[in-house]
């Protein structure tokens, strides 16, 4: 443990006493995994110039930073921004314009997760690696020999493998896309990265009678669901939101759509229709139910948002079907003057299921019913409404 700061074990017995109840199985892990091993460089954000830009951290530089980092129960901790990785990075870098690709996951979500799994003392279970801390967590639970932790990165899983051997652990990790074929056979599969769709290769890795645990990319949905005898399974959204970087297939994220043309067209166009809102302008991205729901109803929606020095608020959807809506208030209670265009009304679609949330109380995405298809296809549904997720090619 070289570098180790003296009383890191205090820190880790705080954050398990503020996460789970003494008396919880997972009370002793979160204790003692030492979290810092993990996180020994991570990333930060600040603004740089006007713009949102990562700046790197060195734990054995600044011993206090490192703990209050690591043993902070609120925060998820950066180790790689777009193909940067922590670990590589010159003292003093700042990397703008980058997307988080890996970190050590919040211990409570971590936990959370596991939770849902209903892990035995026996199970055998498949995790995804990141930085190995979910790893020893379940390590330190059920034993090395019931773990298998995979990463689709060489460097994450050689990082992992020495960082759990310090931690006195040697569960069998794999470099393998968790989209793909899985290197065994297991009765829990719990990602902390998000998916498109489940997987047909879960499905067919899962014991019968064995879960899975994730959430669905571009939602705060959690899924939660047991495979079935006749290669499916079924389940529940559970009641509360989670989200977690999504899978990659390579070094970093594809470039995402380029919405140049019709971003200036929803800045400038009156659009083919222009109303009044029904309601307050509002952070769709800042939300997970409403967010979720039109993510089911209407996939890849981009949300961009402006607020000018008078207080005047704009929200921006932009779809890559080429429609677009522009919303514009005076002020946060006040409606909004609504410009839309291209083949579909978004802003419309949103007051809809807005309105839903008004009479209902809640949207039927919370604790919906979960239906797998054997070949990995989703089906939700919920009083009344219903929603599918088609299966994707393995990758």
């Amino acid at each position: 443990m070289n570098h180790t700061p003296a009383g890191w074990a205090d820190h880790a017995a705080k954050m398990a006493d503020a996460t789970v109840r003494p008396e919880s199985r997972w009370h002793r892990p979160l204790a003692t995994v030492p979290r810092h091993l993990f996180v020994p460089r991570w990333w930060t954000t600040s603004r740089q110039g006007g713009a949102w830009a990562y700046q790197l951290h060195d734990g054995a530089s600044d011993p206090e930073a490192w703990m209050n980092s690591a043993y902070d129960n609120s925060l998820s901790v950066i180790t790689r921004v777009g193909p940067h990785h922590a670990d590589h990075a010159a003292p003093g870098t700042v990397v703008p314009e980058a997307r988080p690709t890996s970190s050590a996951t919040l211990p409570k979500l971590v936990v959370q997760m596991y939770r849902h799994a209903f892990l035995a003392d026996d199970s055998r279970v498949l995790v995804t690696c990141g930085s190995g801390y979910g790893t020893a967590l379940a390590c330190q639970r059920l034993g090395d020999d019931r773990v298998t932790s995979v990463d689709v990165d060489p460097y994450l899983i050689q990082a992992a493998r020495d960082r759990l051997a310090a931690a006195g652990h040697k569960p069998q990790l794999e470099v393998c896309d968790v989209t793909g074929d899985l290197p065994g056979s297991y009765d829990r599969i719990i990602s902390t990265v998000s998916v498109p769709t489940i997987p047909a290769s879960w499905l067919k890795a899962l014991t019968t009678g064995g879960r899975l645990v994730t959430t669905l990319s571009g939602t705060g949905l959690l899924i939660v669901a047991d495979k079935t005898v006749d290669g499916g399974a079924t389940g529940r959204v559970a009641p509360e939101p989670a989200g977690f970087m999504n899978t990659r297939h390579g070094d970093d994220y594809p470039l995402p759509p380029d919405h140049d043309d019709l971003w200036d067209t929803a800045r400038k166009a009156d659009g083919e229709s222009i109303t009044t809102g029904r309601y307050p302008l509002m952070r769709v991205s800042s939300t997970w139910d409403v967010r979720s729901t039109l993510e089911l109803t209407a996939p890849g929606i981009e949300h961009r948002y402006e607020q000018a020095e008078d207080g005047t608020r704009t929200a921006y959807m932009l779809h890559p079907d080429g429609s677009w809506a522009r919303a514009t208030a005076s002020g946060p209670r006040e409606l909004p003057t609504v410009h839309q265009g291209g083949p579909r009304r978004l802003w419309d679609e949103l007051d809809r299921i807005r309105t839903w949330l008004v009479i209902d109380g809640d949207l039927p995405v919370a604790g919906a019913a979960v239906r797998i298809d054997p070949d990995g296809t989703c089906h939700l549904n919920r009083s009344g409404w219903s929603a599918t997720i088609a299966a994707q090619p393995a990758a």
